[in-house]
């Protein structure tokens, strides 16, 4: 990332409002959780050993004024990440001191990725006559549905006791959606957690032979549609700015854009 894409996210970023950032990504760890979580000061260190997901292998700063012994202390989180055979990587949100920004910048910590946190109101989004007009129930079963997903994003299987464990651990009330196709199987998931008045989206995809068709529209208001009935007012997805298709069905159901996210890393990926 150069040097302007880096100042226009924390200019972005400067003009959040920081409590609706500690809102979500408080509700964002719970959606998914990492097997290991150790604070340091304000730093929350997330680790997982039996999954690669950035989100759940990073070190996110909570606190814009923690700064101290900045190198100290990524240099212990870096050792805390080799022990799991992971690349140590800091999520920079509007959180993040800018301090430890301006120590990975001058250090030359390279960006990987870039995700949008986006919310919808839910008292004010048609979720119910959005949908095609079927309550779809979502499934208890949580083999099927990370089989569902694997198969649909097609990931490597080898993922699956690890996003059995993650899905597993999650506490607040989840809605494990699938949807298949006669003689296809699986055409598309969605995991909707419901964290009191908010709801996350997360896992949702289509098979990419069944793209286009409206699948993602209607599994995605579905899953809307289950979480205000249960009482969520507002509901968030993480969308990566590279996936176009994901961020237009998200716009398109009425969702804006609350803040961004980049990892950074010391070593080039």
């Amino acid at each position: 990332m150069t040097n302007p894409d880096l100042a226009r996210i924390r200019e972005q970023n400067a003009m959040a409002d920081l409590a609706s950032v500690r809102r979500l990504e408080a509700v964002g760890f719970r959606a998914w959780p990492a097997a290991s979580t150790q604070y340091d000061g304000s730093w929350l260190i997330r680790l997982t050993a039996g999954h690669p997901s950035k989100r759940l292998n990073s070190v996110n700063p909570l606190d814009p004024s923690d700064t101290r012994d900045i190198s100290l202390r990524l240099e212990k989180a870096g050792k805390r990440f080799s022990d799991y055979g992971r690349r140590l990587l800091v999520r920079q949100t509007p959180l993040a001191p800018p301090a430890l920004i301006a120590f990975m910048d001058e250090a030359g910590w390279t960006r990987i990725g870039e995700t949008a946190v986006m919310v919808v109101d839910l008292t004010e989004t048609v979720t119910a006559e959005s949908a095609d007009g079927v309550e779809h129930v979502p499934s208890r079963d949580v083999g099927r549905f990370v089989d569902a997903r694997i198969r649909v994003a097609g990931e490597d299987p080898a993922l699956k006791p690890g996003l059995t464990e993650i899905v597993s651990a999650i506490k607040p009330e989840a809605g494990l959606f699938i949807f298949e196709e006669p003689g296809f199987g699986p055409s598309a998931v969605s995991l909707t957690v419901q964290d009191n008045d908010l709801a996350g989206i997360l896992q949702l995809a289509v098979a990419p032979e069944l793209r286009g068709r409206g699948i993602g529209t209607t599994i995605l208001h579905s899953s809307l549609r289950w979480a205000r009935l249960r009482g969520a007012k507002r509901a968030w997805v993480q969308a990566e700015i590279d996936n176009e298709g994901a961020l237009a069905l998200y716009r398109q159901a009425g969702f804006r854009e609350v803040y961004r996210y980049i990892y950074r890393g010391p070593e080039k990926p």
